[in-house]
């Protein structure tokens, strides 16, 4: 049930609320913030907005930048890590050049808004639900430097195997050997289960949390099916959350896809199914895997536009330090059943027409939630517009393991940009399903390209320490 303006001056009142704090997204997809007095809080300020300089975001605006920010009740938390009573709300931003304004077109939340607006639009479905898996370190120290006289990063964690030696009780984690581990090893339960509290008191349910492979402090937590707007807004949260939690036990939580050498790295897959007026518009019981022509097409756009996507779901250089073979990470473009191996998996365990779905395995947190969820349906909704039949285009299923495949075999398999700079190329010459409807302005696209492109050209000319062990005696 939405919340009315009432609602919110109850909730500020019945909780003794002295803040009021609103939560916005810059092009990165990290949380800025500004923050008034709980009594200057009225009617007003969720009709006309808080004033802010959307250029000082990333947001490289055609309009004047000075735009204004429009809370969303239906967001309002009382944020746990404020000691000062504090009501928390996102929201969407709004260009003030009319009487009523309307949308910054650039802005994260108004995109994947639109993008819902085309899906419904299209016919194909009015609902699209996603369930975001969110891997992550917890590290007990970090620290690192990049200077002229030092290029390093440290990082420990308590329970891993390189404290074997160190550890007086011997509760160490022996490499890879983490998943699903119980305590004693299992050191961050209490920190996790607390996490997963907090989740639950911003609305946001959760299915289960767990140590993951690598044994150097690895994780994850899993949410609930969620509409995607709610789930942009909520992968936000989950990242506030899991942060600040750690904080308050002694730990740093890292989504870095691949923090650790030599161990596993951390995605952020995301299942996904259709819904029109309550029904499931993916399943299909004479389909293969149970999953309906739409379905199929669906995956079509997917793999099609995987290369372009990576750009904006994977928009790190260290994002493709973890899309290598033999940790389970997708690195191939293809679809199958129950098969880690593939961009693209099936979950046998689905088995209900209302839960049958596919997951895309290749996403991390690295990216804006917005931006990722939103070219993840508009990549699908072009495939059903165009009929792109994945097994036609020779993109599976492949239900065997792709790592396990004879090496002629493997060559005419296509696999994932290797590099975030070929992720752009790929964005750069394949961006129209993105950009139909207007969905994704044609200037966000070119700058966040120009932006990402700064960011490879700077990483490009720090020497790595590997480099020292490499070549320093040559």
């Amino acid at each position: 049930m939405s919340k009315t303006v009432k609602d919110i001056m109850d909730l500020i009142r019945e909780n003794g609320i002295q803040m009021v704090d609103f939560k916005m997204v810059d092009i990165n997809g990290q949380y800025r913030h500004v923050t008034i007095p709980a009594q200057n809080f009225s009617e007003d300020t969720m009709k006309s907005g808080i004033g802010f300089d959307a250029s000082n975001y990333g947001y490289a605006v055609v309009e004047k930048s000075d735009m204004v920010f429009i809370p969303d009740p239906d967001t309002a938390v009382i944020d746990p890590f404020c000691s000062i009573p504090t009501l928390s709300m996102t929201g969407n931003a709004m260009i003030i050049d009319t009487p009523e304004n309307r949308p910054l077109p650039q802005y994260p939340r108004n995109i994947v808004r639109a993008a819902v607006q085309r899906m419904k639009e299209s016919g194909v479905a009015d609902t699209m639900l996603i369930l975001p898996e969110f891997e992550f370190y917890l590290f007990d120290q970090v620290g690192w430097e990049v200077s002229g006289r030092e290029i390093s990063a440290v990082v420990d964690a308590k329970q891993s195997y390189w404290n074997s030696a160190v550890e007086g009780q011997g509760v160490v984690v022996p490499k890879q050997k983490n998943y699903h581990i119980a305590k004693p090893f299992d050191i961050s339960y209490e920190c996790r289960s607390e996490m997963c509290m907090h989740m639950k008191d911003a609305g946001i349910e959760i299915n289960y949390h767990h140590p993951e492979v690598a044994a150097s402090g690895q994780f994850e937590i899993e949410p609930q099916l969620g509409e995607v707007v709610h789930m942009a807004d909520a992968t936000m949260m989950i990242k506030y959350i899991i942060h600040n939690t750690a904080l308050k036990y002694g730990k740093s939580a890292t989504f870095m896809p691949k923090p650790i050498y030599g161990e596993a790295g951390s995605g952020m897959h995301v299942h996904m199914l259709l819904m029109k007026d309550g029904k499931p518009v993916f399943s299909d019981d004479e389909g293969y895997a149970h999953l309906s022509r739409t379905a199929h097409y669906f995956m079509g756009g997917l793999l099609k536009h995987i290369a372009s996507l990576c750009a904006l779901t994977n928009p790190s250089t260290n994002s493709f330090k973890r899309l290598v073979p033999g940790f389970e990470a997708p690195v191939t473009v293809g679809y199958a059943t129950s098969n880690r191996s593939a961009v693209i998996r099936i979950p046998a365990y689905a088995k209900s027409p209302e839960k049958r779905r596919f997951e895309l395995r290749n996403p991390d947190a690295t990216c804006n939630p917005y931006f990722c969820y939103a070219a993840i349906l508009m990549a699908g909704l072009d495939g059903v517009k165009n009929k792109i039949d994945p097994h036609e285009n020779g993109w599976g299923p492949y239900d065997c393991n792709l790592f396990h495949l004879p090496e002629e075999e493997k060559a005419k398999l296509q696999g994932l940009p290797t590099s975030l700079d070929a992720a752009l190329d790929a964005l750069e010459q394949d961006h129209d399903y993105l950009t139909a409807g207007g969905v994704f302005p044609e200037e966000l696209i070119a700058n966040f390209i120009k932006t990402k492109r700064a960011e490879c050209a700077e990483m490009s000319k720090i020497p790595h320490p590997a480099e020292y062990d490499k070549y320093y005696n040559l």
